[in-house]
């Protein structure tokens, strides 16, 4: 006979009964009459660690590997699976050529300098003497400095002068040194890159690839789960009482209003009006050449957006990547002193920027002057077809050779247009999680280093 006792917090069973209605006065509508119960994996339930109580997401993000077992996790993960679903169907049904790039790159493409390099070379404490630790870094499993990706772009635009449209779901890496409920340094990027001469289509691929994922998720019920398995979350986790008018506000915006656009000029503009008029503080002051802060992106996506999504566009050239085009007329840029490139920063409200975008320099020499500007090493061949010598490859200046890069508009180049979105960004506002960390399954982050080093001074 099985022991009661025995049924406690965390054990795994087997239990054979009928599926039922509930009873009128029980929360959920139906119930399992269990007429067999056998224990399959026994636990300690006063050892183990999840209660049946209120955890903080703090806490659980320590026990990443047993929080998977909550029931908010298990419907992140099946969010997470929806989407992917979802956006592959979505790529799918419009004739999009799903690739695979290199997570093993030797290029920077964002330029920050915000990387992980990848090494062969064992850690010290494998080494068997000095000797060998110097003979193996002096002979490099990679003749050439490699690096964990920070974007799939550029190795995406190779692929788009043979497919007219591509895209891709994989993992990135960022090794940006920020704590903050918006950054992870492990996380996965949805990008996408399609021929176009126009910002426009990039812009409405991305309002419509994300608004049919609402339309598709909230009529798999996905919503009113995520509403039900909230019930009781505490303030700090999910808005308190408010958060079902907050999700639902949320899902609204993506679902059911059209989504603004403002010009980067603008929006400064409307931030530096803000606080000459007394309606608004910031900590940073709004100027041309420093770009958004998170502050001003929460002002314009709650002043402009009014709920929905907002497009800023046209950023100065100075502040964004090498790999841009300049903004002209035809993408509704009004005439002004200030060069700017043609790219754009989705903003959502209260998560703010979750997708990037722009279209890029497709002409040889353009692109050629620009990236000897942000000083990366590119063959001074400059004309069309021009052959390249080693004498004509400048001189290796630690941010890899981006020759092949070059050779995409060297030879036979068509003008085309990209983004990234933050796939786990996008689940976190879709599930009205407050940190991104906790829509990751075994989220890495700056400060896991912290705790690490605290950790040991406790042994």
């Amino acid at each position: 006979m099985l022991e009661l006792h025995s049924l406690g917090t965390g054990t795994a069973v087997a239990i054979t009964g009928t599926w039922q209605a509930a009873p009128p006065q029980k929360e959920q509508p139906y119930e399992l009459r269990a007429k067999t119960v056998k224990i399959i994996g026994a636990a300690d339930a006063e050892k183990y660690p999840i209660q049946k109580k209120y955890h903080s997401a703090e806490y659980l993000r320590t026990i990443p590997h047993l929080r998977l077992r909550t029931p908010t996790n298990a419907l992140l993960a099946r969010l997470r699976s929806e989407c992917d679903y979802h956006m592959a169907s979505y790529f799918r049904n419009r004739h999009f050529v799903r690739v695979q790039p290199p997570i093993i790159t030797s290029s920077d493409c964002e330029g920050a300098g915000e990387v992980f390099t990848v090494s062969s070379t064992r850690s010290c404490s494998c080494e068997k003497d000095e000797s060998e630790a110097a003979e193996r870094k002096k002979d490099g499993w990679f003749k050439d400095p490699k690096f964990l990706t920070v974007s799939s772009q550029l190795h995406l635009e190779a692929f788009i002068h043979e497919h007219q449209k591509v895209w891709t779901l994989s993992p990135t890496f960022r090794a940006e040194k920020s704590d903050t409920p918006r950054h992870v340094a492990e996380f996965w990027m949805l990008e996408a890159e399609i021929r176009t001469e126009s910002l426009k289509d990039v812009m409405n691929l991305v309002e419509d690839m994300i608004r049919d994922l609402a339309c598709k998720l909230e009529e798999a019920g996905c919503l009113e789960e995520i509403l039900y398995a909230n019930q009781g979350a505490k303030p700090a986790d999910a808005e308190g009482p408010h958060f079902p008018e907050v999700l639902r506000k949320r899902w609204q915006g993506l679902i059911q209003i059209p989504w603004p656009r403002i010009t980067y000029e603008k929006a400064i503009k409307r931030l530096q009006d803000a606080v000459e008029s007394g309606k608004a503080k910031f900590l940073y002051e709004p100027s041309w050449t420093t770009g958004l802060q998170l502050e001003h992106e929460k002002f314009i996506a709650t002043t402009f957006g009014q709920g929905s999504p907002v497009f800023v566009t046209d950023y100065p050239r100075d502040i964004k990547p090498f790999y841009m085009l300049p903004s002209s007329l035809e993408d509704g840029v009004e005439t002004t002193q200030n060069e700017t490139v043609a790219c754009f920063d989705l903003l959502l409200p209260e998560l703010c920027e979750v997708v990037g975008g722009s279209m890029r320099e497709h002409r040889l020499q353009q692109l050629s002057q620009s990236m000897q500007k942000h000083g990366l090493n590119v063959s001074a061949a400059g004309a069309v077809g021009q052959t390249i010598t080693s004498s004509e490859v400048l001189p290796p200046c630690g941010k890899g050779n981006m020759d092949w890069y070059a050779d995409l508009r060297r030879y036979g180049s068509v003008p085309h247009g990209g983004f990234g979105l933050g796939f786990d960004r996008l689940l976190a506002y879709l599930s009205g999680t407050s940190n991104v960390k906790d829509v990751i399954p075994w989220p890495r982050y700056y400060a896991l280093h912290l705790l690490a080093q605290y950790r040991a001074l406790m042994v």
